[in-house]
């Protein structure tokens, strides 16, 4: 904190918090509420393949079938079992996002400064409040320093507000945010008590919008279902033509119907997206909205800060420009009178007790130059924040014999502004600002007002400053930081440093770092300008952004947006929530970051790992891919099934029913689990990383991939189809036509999910891929297939017979050949792309 607490605030004690807790609850707007089980289970019973199973169920019930009726209760139990499973696992997820997101509250308690959960905060606690963050509770300040808000939230102002404890308004409330200084407030009002609360009331009946890949995923499902329709009344009418038979009709297009419907499509999305979030959010990155998974893998820019994102955030001192001798000196010579000087007054311009880096840094050498220390002497009375463009701020000290201090640091040209200097004298000092500059170096300008009066000015810029000199700081590169922009250019990302530096150490940094291009560089100041059409052109070629400020970062982003590529923009302080809200995907550091950069961010990275920002967008880029081979397999798979349930009907073949609801069932209970449990934990692909990223407003699966699919499903049918035919003629008996069907059926579905685990690498290449649960899944489609030709009750059930070692591998091989000719085709893809490039 940079302000002293008063040691008379004590706050609530143990007892008196439970006391607070049983009489008016917990601080939770409770505007969103988990779905509790009773929902969950009755969502899954409306899901149009549950429908079709109870629907079949009750007619074997009526015709007196109650094996087949019994399985068909089973298996309705079994996939309603794995939709409430997803559905759990999805929720869970979520809900351990949800805490993680959680802002912590900082009270004191028993006399101690204790952090807390938001939603623990109680009646009577006194809380604190600082520059940057979000005040959670209604409450009446206490004691405040320098303390403003914004509550643009409540109000719709956008200016601050200074407030204090014996204002005619010495309220504060919950969702406005702290602009500056710092505040101890009483906790009147908590939860749906507080003003924020009342507002949420009717936030219940906001909906969230769907993402464009669920909006396209839902309308795909939608038209399968009613073609499934369609197709249903129509093998209905031929079924009924051929036998006369209302029930018999309706078991075919009940039969076909279930095998139109891509059911598992929404529930493989939901799962893809939930668990890999909650999988983030285990590598130290938490993904506040798990849709935004998909738009991470369609990354084209990273917008990044420079200091503790690309550096270490360290600032050491590395050089002090004296103006009183005008000289530059450098560590061992910090102690001379003038240099300790400078030293002394740009601490005194610093918070009391720092939490910046070079805040910190310069106490430390005030503490080892100073002949006296005088900071336990001197009370901090008046603050002029940060501001400015470029930004300055200014400390006014007194002590009890009434002498003053009054301090200035920032921006050297804004210091070389406000001072009393030639301008002869500034160009010459803006020479050799270009030269710590250009040596990757962060400079300070440092000045002091002499006390003429007790009155202090409006603004920091009407003080009649002396000029001191410059203290000149090191933050270097990050170790590794070069691998990890090399793995973003490879990936066809550009990245723009956008910083409050100038343009010579932030291009200097950039250069250390391995950043492309670093040399092209523009000001905040000239950016805005620029009108739109001539800034979108710019800000392609352009690398580094320095000197900004929050409007010219939301000009960048803007502009960006609006050059069609999708942005991730890093940011930690209160100046980058607006362009981390405007962003596509706003990424706030969760150490250094400020609740409100935190709040407007839709990512937040832990540890402040800029390498874990990589990790985020592969995982993007594998959950995306890995839905894409989930769906086509869907599509590929459901086609042969379609094919033999529909054309021995339409051709008038002799066994016009060779599957029935329950043969279609087991496959749609062996679909099911492959697609959303064994796609959803696939690795990412070797290459997934060396692409350019896919175009956002790309449809899931474009026209080209459609018909690889749909071919997928022809080849499959044909093969199935023949086999139909084979059987027919070697042996005439239905239940040995109905099992090497079934069978060749089943061995192309275990060998195309093996084949469509990629559609770039071979299957041999792929069987290396770590993901044991696609060989748990075969073994037991396997195992079950094997109990149901050779097991005579099963078989028996299921209509099926006993083959021969001949018979499973005519199976095998036709299954083969209808699948594994993919490899052949993905040859022919590589050779092609090897040949053009």
């Amino acid at each position: 904190m940079g302000y002293p607490i008063p040691k008379d605030l004590k706050g609530l004690n143990a007892a008196q918090v439970r006391q607070s807790v049983e009489k008016d609850g917990y601080n939770s707007l409770n505007t969103k509420r988990d779905s509790g089980t009773l929902d969950l289970l009755l969502n899954i019973v409306k899901e149009p393949m549950l429908i079709l199973l109870i629907v079949i169920s009750v007619i074997y019930l009526i015709v007196g079938n109650y094996t087949e009726a019994y399985f068909m209760l089973a298996a309705l139990t079994f996939v309603s079992g794995i939709s409430f499973y997803q559905d759990v696992r999805s929720q869970n997820a979520m809900r351990e996002l949800e805490k993680l997101n959680e802002p912590l509250s900082k009270v004191i308690r028993d006399g101690q400064i204790i952090a807390i959960k938001t939603h623990e905060i109680a009646v009577g606690d006194l809380c604190i409040t600082e520059e940057g963050q979000i005040i959670n509770a209604d409450g009446i300040i206490v004691h405040s320093h320098d303390f403003s808000v914004n509550e643009s939230s409540l109000t719709g102002e956008s200016l601050s507000v200074f407030k204090d404890a014996n204002g005619r308004d010495n309220c504060v409330y919950s969702g406005t945010i702290t602009v500056s200084g710092l505040a101890v407030y009483e906790v009147k009002k908590i939860g749906q008590q507080t003003k924020l609360g009342q507002i949420g009331q009717s936030m219940k009946s906001i909906k969230e919008e769907k993402s464009p890949l669920q909006l396209q995923i839902e309308r795909f499902v939608k038209n399968m279902a009613l073609i499934g329709l369609i197709v249903f009344m129509l093998v209905c009418l031929v079924s009924y033509f051929q036998t006369r038979s209302v029930i018999d009709s309706l078991l075919s297009g009940l039969t076909l119907a279930m095998s139109i419907l891509p059911e598992e499509i929404p529930v493989a999305f939901t799962t893809f997206m939930a668990l890999g979030a909650w999988k983030l959010m285990r590598e130290g990155v938490i993904i506040k909205k798990s849709s935004i998974v998909e738009t991470l893998g369609s990354t084209t820019v990273i917008c990044t800060d420079k200091t503790g994102t690309i550096t270490e955030n360290t600032m050491n001192l590395v050089a002090v420009y004296s103006e009183a001798k005008q000289r530059t000196v450098y560590e061992q010579d910090y102690h001379l009178p003038d240099v300790s000087d400078v030293i002394q007054t740009a601490m005194w311009a610093s918070e009391p007790v720092p939490f910046d880096p070079m805040e910190k840094e310069l106490h430390q050498r005030y503490e080892q130059t100073a002949k006296q220390d005088q900071r336990a002497e001197f009370e901090l009375f008046h603050e002029y924040p940060l501001e400015g463009k470029p930004p300055m701020m200014t400390h006014l000290f007194r002590n009890d014999a009434g002498d003053r201090i009054i301090a200035a640091k920032g921006a050297p040209e804004a210091i070389l502004e406000v001072s009393s200097l030639s301008v002869e004298k500034k160009e010459e000092l803006r020479q050799l600002i270009v030269q710590f500059g250009q040596q990757g170096y962060r400079v300070l300008g440092v000045a002091k007002a002499h006390d003429t009066h007790h009155d202090f000015p409006e603004k920091q810029q009407d003080f009649q400053f002396d000029f001191e000199g410059f203290v000149v700081f090191y933050d270097p590169p990050k170790k590794g930081i070069e691998a990890i922009f090399k793995q973003i250019y490879e990936a066809g990302i550009k990245v723009k440093m956008i910083t409050g530096d100038n343009s010579n150490t932030a291009t200097s940094i950039a250069q250390q770092a391995g950043l492309k291009d670093a040399s092209i560089h523009i000001d905040g100041k000239d950016l805005m300008l620029l009108s739109k059409e001539v800034l979108d052109k710019q800000l392609h070629d352009c690398t580094i952004f320095a000197r900004m400020y929050p409007e010219a970062k939301l000009a960048v982003i803007q502009s960006l947006k609006r050059s069609g590529e999708v942005v991730a923009m890093l940011g930690d302080g209160v100046n980058d929530a607006p362009a981390l809200k405007a962003a596509h995907i706003g990424v706030a550091m969760g150490n250094k970051g400020t609740e409100i950069a935190k709040a407007a961010a839709a990512v937040v990275l832990v540890n402040d790992d800029f390498s874990k920002l990589v990790v985020a967008i592969a995982a993007g880029r594998r959950i995306y891919a890995n839905i894409k081979k989930a769906i086509q397999y869907i599509i590929s798979i459901h086609i042969p099934i379609i094919l033999t349930v529909s054309l021995p009907l339409f051709l008038g073949w002799i066994y016009p029913q060779i599957f029935t609801p329950i043969h279609v069932i087991f496959l749609e209970l062996v679909m099911g689990p492959t697609c959303s449990i064994v796609y959803e934990n696939e690795p990412m692909e070797p290459n997934a990383m060396k692409h350019k990223p896919r175009p956002i407003s790309e449809t899931f699966l474009n026209w080209k991939e459609l018909t690889i699919s749909m071919i997928q499903g022809l080849v499959i049918a044909a093969g199935v189809l023949f086999i139909y035919q084979y059987a027919y003629h070697q042996t005439g008996d239905e239940n040995t036509v109905r099992s090497m069907v079934f069978t060749t059926l089943i061995f192309s579905n275990i060998l195309l999910s093996f084949i469509n685990r990629s559609f770039y690498y071979y299957i041999y290449e792929t069987i290396t891929y770590k993901n044991n649960l696609i060989y748990y899944m075969s073994c037991i489609t396997l195992g079950m297939l094997f109990l149901m030709l050779y097991f005579e009750p099963v078989s028996h059930f299921f209509s099926l017979t006993y083959l021969n070692a001949v018979q499973l591998l005519i199976c095998l091989l036709v299954a083969g050949v209808s699948t594994l000719w993919m490899d052949a085709y993905k040859y022919w893809k590589r050779s092609r792309t090897v040949h053009v490039s």
